[in-house]
């Protein structure tokens, strides 16, 4: 299959699965961001670029394969997710927890199944700038998807934040 056909129906399976797939498609076409297969480690199921880029991990997707899979579509989302946040959120726990959780939220409304008691976990916790929140993200993050997702070397808060926090203590 050709690459320009097989982002067409990609994009067409994530646009139908739901309003969230289908604003993340907007977003990735209205800015003209570039989607693909790209290898990475095998931690990591998609990934995104400060060159504003998205790749699903080749590792664990073909082109084939993600036309079919529920979760290739959600992590589409969770990527959008990331690309509209920004940098400095989007590596960032909260951020991290935020995208989390629209893909998580999704891929479980799209199934019907229910999910990891981690994932159930980190689903039921509010979307704040608590810090013992945050923590406790990063530690169930890292239970799910072990210590190679590397997490713990992301700070809790948006960095600008974080940095404003160490500082003020605020």
């Amino acid at each position: 299959m050709q690459r320009l056909d097989w982002i067409e129906e990609y994009f067409e399976k994530v646009a139908q699965s739901s309003e969230e797939g289908r604003e993340a498609v907007e977003y990735i076409r209205a800015r003209k961001i570039k989607v693909g297969l790209r290898r990475a480690r095998k931690s990591v199921g998609a990934f995104w670029t400060l060159e504003r880029k998205f790749f699903l991990n080749s590792v664990h997707h073909t082109q084939e394969s993600v036309l079919e899979n529920p979760r290739a579509w959600t992590l589409f989302v969770h990527e959008v997710r990331h690309l509209q946040q920004g940098a400095f959120t989007a590596l960032s726990i909260y951020g991290e927890l935020d995208a989390w959780q629209v893909e998580f939220n999704l891929y479980k409304r799209l199934t019907g199944k229910t999910l990891h008691a981690v994932l159930e976990e980190l689903l039921s916790l509010p979307l704040n700038m608590d810090r013992g929140n945050l923590r406790h993200a990063r530690k169930l993050m890292m239970q799910y998807a072990g210590k190679e997702y590397g997490a713990n070397f992301l700070p809790l808060y948006p960095l600008h934040q974080e940095i404003k926090y160490w500082v003020t203590r605020r």
